[in-house]
This record gives C-alpha cells, structure tokens and sequence, in this order.
C-alpha cells in the first residue's frame, strides 16, 4: 500500500509546485502588467520580458526551472526508502511540468513549459540537461526566435537521451514532455511558417500611433468645424451714451 501511496502523493506535491505560475506572481509582485493579458498572452520568462523589465524575465526563468528542479532532486535524493526510484521521479517531473501548464491556482491556464521542462532534464540526468539547454542557445542564438528553440530542444531531449544515454524508465516521461511541449507551440509554428513571430527581446507592440500629417490634416479640419459652428459676434455699432 505504501509503495504506492508514496509515489502518488509525491506526484501530487509536483503537480501543484507545478502550478505555480511565476510569470504572474512575480509580475503582481513588481506592480507590472499580468503577462496574460499583453504579447502572446503566454505566461513565461519570454513573454515576461515583452514587457521591458529584464529582471522580472530573470526571476520568473529561475522559478519555473526550480519548480521543475527541486520536486525532482528531492525524489531522487530521499524517495529511495519509500520505493521511489528514476522512473518515480521522471514522473515527479512529469507532473510538476503538467502543472505548469494547466495550473490549478490559476483557472488552469498556464504556459508553455520551456523552463520548467528544462529544470526536470537537469534533475533526471544534468548531461541530459545541459546538452538540451546548449541545443536551445544555440539555436536561440542563431535566428532570435524562442519558439524555434524551444521546438528545437525538445526534439533533442528524448533523441539525446536514446542515442548517448540509455533507455531507461526516465525516457516517456521525457518524450512526452517533449510532445506537450511542441503541441503547446501550435500556434508559433504557425507563425514562423508565416513568418509573423516574434523576435527574442521584442516589447510586446504599443497602439499604433498617428502619422505627424495626418495628425495636422484632422486638427486643421477640426478647428475649421469649431470656427463654423462658433457663435459670429456682433457687428452693430455702439452708440455713445449721451
């Protein structure tokens, strides 16, 4: 009973570690804009920095790797007595990734899972970790586009993990996060087919704003209406008083 009570309750904790969403908290937490309702409406480190505040960006990209991290590390380190082992722990990091991106505390919105998913790779096997974050800088660096990272990184983890490391009950888990993950980037996809999306860095886009001769031509008519409608003053002589 408790070799599965254990585990099932630890895959809970993950899921609602998971659940946290660090883009909206941290952003409360510095009095700026809910990273739902600007840029790609996605909260995550990327959509965070749309925003202009670096640190903020900074602080929700450790979190949500943390929370993927720490649930992990701590099955491995301590989970052995109560029967938990790798593959226990890959679904540690499972759930607390599923948490991320249906997080219970907020209405079950969450985001995309790029740093959480990262935090689990580097718990599961830190080669793994590293070698996936390399292929998402790499790739970042290249052509400026988070989304294609992202995509990119997670092709390579369950590859990665089948071709250098061996095929352990750690590799689902990690395939399936990497499948979430692309779905979750349908609609980027999309858009760098299209070749709409946006840029790493680039603030989310501010109203349009009025051309300078436009702006003229409008206030030019309106005055012209204003001196029509205006009351004409009178003309009549005044008569000096006698």
């Amino acid at each position: 009973m408790q070799s599965v009570l254990f585990p099932l309750l630890a895959v809970a904790a993950g899921y609602l570690i998971g659940s946290l969403s660090f883009a909206v908290i941290v952003s409360r937490l510095m009095g700026l804009s809910d990273p739902r309702s600007y840029g790609s409406g996605n909260p995550g480190a990327t959509n965070v920095l749309r925003s202009g505040n670096k640190a903020a960006a900074i602080l929700t990209l450790v979190f949500d790797a943390l929370k993927g991290y720490v649930p992990v590390l701590l099955v491995l380190k301590f989970g052995g007595p109560y029967g938990m082992e790798e593959g226990a722990a890959a679904l540690v990091g499972l759930a607390a990734f599923i948490g991320h991106l249906w997080p219970v505390f907020f209405k079950f919105v969450g985001g995309k899972g790029v740093a959480t998913a990262a935090g689990v790779l580097l718990a599961i096997n830190p080669w793994l970790g590293l070698s996936v974050l390399g292929v998402w800088i790499l790739m970042a660096v290249v052509f400026r586009y988070s989304s294609l990272a992202s995509l990119s990184a997670a092709v390579a983890a369950p590859l990665l993990q089948m071709l250098v490391w061996d095929v352990g009950p750690e590799l689902p888990a990690i395939a399936l996060m990497s499948l979430l993950l692309i779905w979750r980037h349908a609609a980027n996809i999309k858009k760098l087919m299209a070749g709409t999306e946006s840029k790493l860095g680039q603030k989310s886009a501010p109203a349009p704003a009025v051309p300078a001769a436009k702006s003229h031509r409008h206030e030019q008519s309106r005055e012209k209406r204003e001196h029509k409608h205006s009351p004409k003053p009178s003309h009549k002589p005044k008569h000096p008083s006698k």
